[in-house]
């Protein structure tokens, strides 16, 4: 292997033990709210919404519908990953053996990350002022309930599990660390949710599983009231910081988008890509060399999975995540110098991100192409 793809001896450490708890303490603010005041309408349709939406996996999702590991999850035809030399170069079974542990890797993260909105969207909960947003931050929470419980169901049935992505644990962590709600929900609703909201519907364009196509679906439509309720809640929160606080937040979240960016292979895909050791660990049970991998990408101007998407895809930088903080003004004229000089382009066409929203509170039609 080379340097840059190489595991570590902390790596493989943290492979091994990853299904071991981790507790740490945080700086939690409890915010009591006793005027009980529904004061902000379009957080009053999201509550309303989101009790209307409330759907039970077993009633609504066909679980005897059969997984067979060996078949492609994905399709071959859609998948960027599937068409690189690398993998093209191999057999039918090596490829659906190889298509089987990415879709598994990928779809862990979706799990650990569910678990992490878990956690955050409980800490909001508790932590925000108004009594409109605790409701609707309780209601996130059962939804986030649902679906650590609908991809762990899946997971099993599939038989095949990998840990949290270092990156993903490090953000979140962070997150559940900040101390304040206006950060959590920046982290969590804003940039893990938003890269979240668009690997969730380019996978439900991608999978060849019924099952998993419409579980994908159920949460999604979940998922699109949630950066709705990002959106909705922290343009009036941020707008009323004093300036230091404001740019405390601003470098908190240019800090969250620069460790995602960092982690696959920047906003827009043109660098190289931070070693995953799950994902090395999926190279290596399906025999593929890492140095192969990464030269394959290399060879293909792809730079990392974020780069130029298939028609109908959402790039979550580009589409939701950048649109979503510029508007909400968790980007200052300080903090754009720092994106300029990472090279994280700010983007700010929030089309996209608005069709979503509009549809958070009534039928939510997803971009098809």
């Amino acid at each position: 292997m080379s340097e840059a793809v190489k595991s570590t001896p902390a790596a493989d450490a943290a492979f091994q033990d990853w299904q071991e708890p981790h507790i740490y303490e945080t700086p939690m603010e409890i915010a009591w709210q006793f005027k009980y005041i529904m004061g902000q309408e379009k957080l009053e349709n999201l509550y309303a919404k989101a009790k209307q939406s409330q759907w039970d996996a077993d009633a609504q999702l066909d679980w005897s519908i059969e997984i067979d590991p060996s078949k492609p999850l994905i399709d071959s035809q859609i998948s960027g990953v599937m068409n690189l030399s690398v993998i093209k170069k191999l057999s039918q079974s090596q490829r659906d053996e190889f298509s089987a542990h990415f879709a598994a890797q990928l779809l862990s993260q979706f799990l650990h990350g569910e678990q992490g909105a878990l956690m955050t969207s409980a800490a909001v909960t508790h932590a925000v002022p108004d009594h409109d947003a605790k409701l609707y931050a309780a209601t996130q929470t059962m939804d986030e309930a649902r679906h650590v419980e609908v991809y762990d169901r899946y997971i099993k049935k599939l038989a095949l599990a990998y840990p949290i992505s270092p990156w993903l644990k490090d953000l979140i962590d962070a997150t559940l660390s900040s101390g304040h709600y206006i950060k959590i929900m920046i982290g969590m609703n804003m940039v893990v949710e938003g890269l979240a909201l668009a690997a969730f519907h380019n996978m439900r364009r991608q999978t060849t599983c019924p099952l998993l196509r419409d579980l994908t679906e159920y949460v999604l439509r979940d998922e699109a009231r949630h950066v709705a309720f990002g959106n909705v809640y922290l343009q009036k929160a941020i707008a009323g910081l004093h300036a230091d606080d404001l740019e405390d937040v601003a470098q908190f979240t240019f800090e969250a988008v620069k460790g995602m960016a960092d982690s696959q292979g920047g906003a827009d895909g043109s660098k190289p890509r931070r070693a995953d050791p799950g994902f090395l660990r999926v190279l290596e049970n399906c025999s593929i060399e890492p140095t192969d991998f990464m030269a394959s990408l290399k060879e293909a101007g792809a730079g990392g999975f974020n780069g130029k998407l298939p028609p109908g895809h959402i790039h979550s930088f580009k589409d939701l995540m950048m649109p979503a903080l510029v508007r909400v003004g968790a980007i200052t004229d300080r903090s754009r110098e720092l994106y300029a000089a990472d090279g994280i382009p700010i983007w700010d066409d929030a089309s996209v991100l608005e069709s979503m929203e509009d549809g958070a509170t009534g039928d939510i039609v997803f971009p098809e192409a």
